[in-house]
């Protein structure tokens, strides 16, 4: 009979974890038909977030050549090896199998991250044994993030941090429900990914070294510092030999160089002054988050609220003396703080909102997973007395007591309506990217142009024969307006070119030395104009940007 019940019970887990895997499909195909439109019609040169160039055009080329011919840097900076852009080449795998399997085109990107969320919700509610009332929470505070299936819906790694932390923590959940080796093991392998992705979420890669030292002492200790440091050194080794130099650093450590150069108590001084301007900043962001839609501000007050629920909840475990879920959850809510600390003291405020992301899709996840919110076992809302009540009386005791038990989802759910619902004003950061006929012809005839006249050079390479300078804006030649380069453009160079970022004062300053073969920039501009000067041969048109051929 047991067997029997078991056999029933794994198959209902199954079913329900697999019904759960189309959420992700299911919140594309509805966000898509709300606008008039299907998954199809999503259109990646329509998108005005420019990394997506680079990502692209990086896996395109992986996918023809094994890498890039032509450098992707900035202000034509380069990688020490290959050929890769400032970011990780490691956020790149899993497109790159996706191309090497089904091929590569406009929506290969698109189709995997809806693919991979699907995995990684599948495995969650799977591994963590998910019941009816922790769907339902998981699928509403999904649907109500609408910046899941945006990042769905575009060619950045944002979608393989949120999956690879959501399967983490299914592991994590599960482990504690029933530890398991392998489990653990898996813990490890992800969070060591994610690092050599990402080197903030260094954070989880500190728990399963914490259970290992747990569980085997010394042996443990050594297991896991190797680890870390394997990790560490791995990770160095990627940014300092295949990675380019970005415009400016990534990473602001000047906190910490001053207790260096100026000493401690100047040091100190400066950090003081740091973390109160930054908070300031912080704080001001989250008020026009909340009054004007700021989507850094929206970004900001989203990760504090999962945060601050966390830490309730964490609490109100070690109080019941429920070690194994407070160890779970704390370590958590110190992950979501120690991403806050580094937040203010190392990154830039506009960019770095969009690193919380990945906290808030995993505490999305780790808020559905309480067991009825932090009063299912509070003796408040048990009766001392044993007197009768109406039936009338006792339901809507029970559903009073239901929806108290939910207070946690509740507030999360209502945050994030209002702040990506409500007051999503800014098209760039919530708009989904649709093609226009228009912008596809101009794209068909731009790849047209380019097939003609720019070959690759297949010999001694990477070169800066093969590379392409993106002049991101330049001044109208009369030096009255401010033109964006229509950067789109370039989705339809030749696989295996490399793109240069430049700014205007970069190229211009260096016109006659510059080392890349081909430039593209804005119709109308100061360079247009200096090329033109030189009668250097036009390659391409289209949008408002031209491509010239240097030499």
């Amino acid at each position: 009979m047991g067997k029997l019940q078991n056999h029933v019970h794994n198959h209902i887990r199954f079913y329900r974890a697999l019904l759960m895997s189309l959420l992700p499909l299911v919140c594309c195909v509805v966000r898509c038909l709300l606008t008039g439109h299907s998954i199809a019609d999503i259109y990646l040169p329509a998108s005005d977030w420019n990394d997506e160039l680079f990502y692209y055009k990086q896996v395109e080329g992986m996918l023809k050549y094994g890498y890039p011919y032509g450098y992707f840097g900035f202000n034509e900076s380069h990688a020490l090896v290959l050929s890769f852009a400032a970011w990780s080449p490691v956020l790149l795998w899993p497109w790159l199998l996706w191309g090497l399997l089904f091929g590569w085109n406009l929506l290969s990107p698109v189709y995997c991250n809806i693919f991979m969320m699907m995995l990684a919700v599948f495995l969650f509610v799977w591994l963590v044994k998910a019941d009816r009332a922790q769907c339902i929470r998981i699928a509403v505070l999904f649907a109500l993030f609408p910046l899941f299936s945006r990042y769905m819906m575009s060619v950045m790694p944002e979608i393989t941090c949120f999956a690879m932390l959501i399967v983490y923590w299914g592991l994590a959940y599960s482990y504690y429900q029933q530890e398991n080796a392998g489990k653990l093991a898996g813990m490890f392998a992800l969070s060591t990914i994610m690092t050599l992705m990402r080197p903030y979420l260094i954070v989880f890669l500190a728990l399963p070294m914490l259970i290992l030292i747990w569980k085997k002492k010394w042996a443990g200790l050594v297991g896991s510092l190797c680890i870390g440091g394997v990790t560490g050194v791995l990770y160095i080794c990627i940014n300092h030999f295949l990675a380019a130099e970005y415009f400016t650093a990534l990473f602001d450590v000047s906190w910490l160089t001053n207790f260096i150069h100026h000493g401690f108590a100047q040091g100190l001084q400066e950090l003081t002054a740091k973390l109160t301007y930054n908070f300031a900043d912080f704080f001001r962001n989250c008020y026009r988050g909340l009054t004007e839609g700021l989507a850094t501000g929206a970004f900001f007050i989203g990760f504090l609220v999962v945060m601050v629920l966390l830490l309730i909840y964490t609490i109100t475990c070690l109080r019941r003396k429920e070690w194994k879920e407070g160890i779970l959850y704390g370590h958590l809510f110190l992950s979501f703080l120690a991403m806050w600390i580094a937040l203010i003291l190392m990154y830039k405020m506009q960019e770095g909102s969009k690193h919380l992301l990945t906290f808030i899709a995993v505490g999305i996840f780790a808020l559905s997973m309480m067991k009825g919110g932090v009063n299912e076992k509070n003796e408040e809302f048990e009766r001392p007395e044993k007197a009768e009540t109406p039936a009338n009386g006792k339901r809507s005791a029970r559903c009073l007591k239901k929806v108290a038990s939910h207070w946690m989802v509740i507030v999360c759910g209502l945050t994030f309506l209002y702040l990506y619902y409500f007051m999503a004003a800014d098209a760039y950061d919530y708009q989904l990217c649709f093609q226009t006929q228009e912008l596809v012809e101009e794209m068909e005839s731009a790849a047209e142009q380019m097939e003609e006249s720019m070959v690759l050079q297949t010999q001694e390479v990477p070169s800066y024969d093969n590379d392409v300078i993106w002049v991101v804006a330049d001044y109208s030649a009369d030096g009255e307006e401010w033109l964006v380069t229509d950067y789109q453009i370039l989705y339809s160079l030749p696989a295996g070119f490399g793109i240069s970022c430049c700014y205007a004062d970069y190229v211009t300053a260096s016109f006659d030395t510059l080392q890349s073969k081909y430039l593209c920039t804005v119709a109308g501009g100061t360079i247009d104009a200096l090329c033109q000067e030189r009668e250097f041969t036009v390659v391409a048109e289209g949008l408002n940007a031209v491509i010239y051929q240097l030499r």
